[in-house]
């Protein structure tokens, strides 16, 4: 569990919503800031949407026949008419933002100190105005969905509440908001061009001369029949039972949750990164609510709305931002992800027949909350195989639990139904091999039509590969035989990743010649680690080759996101200094002081290039996912403990607990005096385990059930242990 010194404390105000003290409770949104005139609650709640699409998309023309088409005839100017100019014209579909609470003092703070104590997720903000001295203390009922806010201080009375609409909201035509009072509850209604309707509702409650409560809640027509009405008795009812009687079932909630995973590291840093993180996600993702959007429950306050409109964005974004959950054993709240795309699988369907005009499932690459095109650039926000990416979000879930029923069910499915889309995109060549009419990697190019790569570019062909590659074992798994032979006979026809003497290239016929955000021409080395770097010289040498590549081009074009992913390859080379050394790049360079990825170089320092500040949050979770791989790899079923740290870690002594391994293992390890010291086990099903030797000895003890046993296993061998259901072992090095 996070201890006060993973909290983030500022001794000043904070001036800029993205460095704000963050609360969250995975459908609403909070940010603290300000200096006290005012103190600012910016506002968001995850499924706000304006969801009226672009005209183009209803288009009869909007269809993957049509952009081949255009690309075979090089008009560039039709794609970007047809499928992309419109997404920056129209400021619709977008996310939207909810609005302000802003308390407002009789003079800006002359000293303030912010903290937000990360265990608990409740903000404080102490400071002094004039000579009067003032508390806010506030957090997100991580159960109730209410917000409660405390005013303590010396001249309380003179401290009003003011509610903001949003700008922002001038941009798409919406009437203005409509504001209410009834005794001690205020609100503002704001209704949209659409059915929706939103409504920030307050309550206040005096507790005493010296404090002042408030609760408040982002209420909407989603909500249901009378929606505002209950929003208004629950907002009161919550006021007179008073904040410290919600505390403790929020903090109870927290405590749980950091009960399913922990870490201590030499590294004060990394160790603080990787809370941060994990309260991050914790507070933007839950079950039961929409899954993270680019930018989660915090929807920017700067008078605009979101950047890149806040969408689904599903060639990195999303599946970046999901990609460190089950590892830290927050496989719930992951779970929002899942739950989404499985309930759009109509909506995946009803895409694939409009616009690719095949069977099976496709989702847009950039997307509305229901599932919608946005448009954008077609190679990437129309891209057929990003879908394979969303498959491996249910892959992972199922290696990681090990669920069969899910696996069966749900996974299974899910890969299925997208292989039978793109069955119908494949044309077979003169060779006989199986490829798209177009290809891209990306998001290389930008929107030229040099972006449009020889088919296949890696891209592409990683996540085919992987895709029928992962059937034919499932299929075998299930004893479905007919559809493992028929998945089989796809991987059979599909090229061989292009290879040259700098690695992966980005297509057959093309290697990657400058720095570039995305690495997304090495997908088989990660994520989806289809090329392993223990299996073979030939593999070995194409991921060494690759890395060495990157190295040569720079990072001048690099954004937040890249070091991350970068960080992840140098795991698969067991080179946890070099990874390290991006993560801290990123994390010093890249992030905001709240722990907020900022995309750019935003400070200057001389890393990469760009320089914008867009927050979105999949370079958090990247960079978590990666300090993770170091700590733990799980490979293929074999269980290896800090494969990729840097030597100082081991020498001072690192530790890990309850991470999750393939097929449900829990495992926690601990190294300290340059060695391996121990290896706990806890398995979730009855299976086989195989732990890599990586003790300083020949000599290993085995206790389980109070039974210790010695065991032969040569140093880097494996060591195969059976466990029952629930059943637990540690692994030391032998005294004897």
């Amino acid at each position: 569990m996070p201890s006060e010194r993973h909290d983030l404390l500022f001794d000043a105000p904070i001036g800029r919503w993205d460095e704000a003290l963050p609360l969250g409770n995975g459908l609403t949104g909070c940010l603290v800031w300000g200096d006290g005139a005012p103190l600012q609650l910016s506002l968001d709640r995850g499924d706000l949407w304006d969801t009226r699409l672009a005209p183009e998309v209803l288009d009869s023309g909007f269809t993957y026949r049509n952009l081949i088409q255009l690309v075979r005839n090089g008009d560039l100017q039709q794609i970007n008419r047809r499928f992309s100019d419109f997404f920056s014209a129209s400021p619709n579909p977008t996310k939207l933002p909810a609005g302000r609470i802003e308390l407002h003092g009789e003079h800006a703070s002359n000293r303030m100190t912010c903290r937000l104590r990360l265990h608990a997720a409740v903000a404080k903000v102490d400071w002094m105005a004039g000579d009067a001295s003032y508390r806010i203390e506030s957090f997100l009922h991580a159960e109730d969905g209410l917000g409660y806010v405390r005013l303590q201080g010396d001249r309380v009375q003179t401290v009003s509440l003011n509610l903001e609409p949003p700008a922002a909201l001038s941009l798409l035509s919406y009437p203005d908001a409509v504001f209410g009072t009834e005794g001690d509850v205020r609100w503002f209604l704001q209704r949209t061009n659409q059915e929706l309707a939103y409504a920030v509702v307050v309550a206040q409650r005096q507790a005493s001369p010296r404090q002042i409560e408030w609760v408040y809640r982002v209420a909407a027509s989603l909500d249901g029949e009378d929606w505002l009405e209950r929003a208004k008795a629950r907002v009161r009812e919550a006021a007179l039972r008073g904040f410290d009687d919600a505390l403790p079932g929020h903090l109870a909630w927290w405590e749980r949750y950091w009960r399913q995973s922990a870490l201590s590291l030499p590294d004060f840093e990394a160790e603080k990164q990787w809370y941060i993180t994990n309260y991050l996600f914790g507070s933007c993702s839950r079950k039961g609510a929409p899954p993270m959007p680019l930018q989660g429950v915090w929807t920017a306050d700067e008078g605009q709305l979101p950047p890149w409109k806040g969408d689904y964005h599903h060639d990195l974004n999303t599946e970046l931002s999901y990609s460190h959950y089950l590892k830290a054993n927050h496989w719930s709240e992951g779970e929002s992800l899942l739950d989404f795309l499985w309930d759009l699988m109509p909506e995946a369907r009803r895409f694939a027949q409009s616009y690719y005009e095949s069977s099976g499932i496709n989702m847009p690459s950039v997307m509305t909350i229901d599932g919608k095109p946005l448009g954008g650039w077609p190679m990437y926000s129309l891209s057929p195989t990003n879908q394979i990416w969303l498959c491996h979000t249910f892959d992972q879930y199922w290696r990681y639990t090990g669920d069969r029923q899910f696996l069966e069910t749900k996974a299974y499915v899910y890969l299925k139904e997208t292989a039978l889309c793109l069955i119908d995109l494949f044309l077979p060549g003169e060779d006989g091999r199986l490829r798209l009419p177009v290809s891209s990697s990306p998001e290389i190019h930008d929107d030229s039509l040099r972006s449009w790569l020889t088919p296949n570019s890696n891209y592409d062909l990683s996540l085919l590969r992987y895709l029928f590659g992962r059937l034919t074992e499932l299929a075998e798994l299930l004893e479905k035989n007919e559809e493992r032979r028929r998945w089989t006979a796809v991987l059979d026809r599909l090229p061989e990743l292009a290879v040259g003497d700098k690695g992966l290239m980005l297509s057959p016929d093309e290697t990657l010649q400058e720095s570039h955000r995305h690495l997304s021409h090495a997908m088989a080395i990660y994520p989806l680690r289809t090329l392993d770097y223990r299996r073979s010289d030939e593999e070995k040498k194409i991921i060494d080759d690759t890395i060495g590549h990157l190295e040569l081009l720079g990072k001048g074009l690099w954004v937040g996101y890249t070091f991350a992913w970068m960080a992840a390859l140098y795991t698969r080379q067991d080179n946890g200094e070099a990874a390290y050394f991006h993560l801290r790049q990123f994390w010093n360079g890249i992030c905001s002081p709240n722990g907020f990825h900022l995309n750019g170089d935003y400070r200057k320092t001389g890393i990469t290039a760009i320089h914008y500040r867009p927050f979105t949050l999949e370079g958090n979770m990247a960079a978590a996912d990666a300090l993770q791989e170091m700590l733990l790899q799980t490979d293929n079923g074999v269980i290896r403990a800090f494969p990729a740290v840097p030597a100082q870690w081991l020498h001072n002594g690192a530790e890990f607990q309850r991470f999750r391994g393939e097929m449900g293992v829990i495992v926690s390890a601990g190294a300290a005096h340059s060695r391996l010291e121990y290896v706990r086990l806890q398995a979730e099903h009855g299976g086989i385990f195989r732990v890599k030797n990586d003790f300083d000895t020949d000599k290993l003890s085995v206790e389980r059930s109070g039974t210790m046993v010695i065991l032969e296993c040569p140093i880097g061998a494996l060591l195969t242990i059976a466990l029952e259901t629930g059943e637990e072992c540690l692994v030391r090095r032998s005294v004897q």
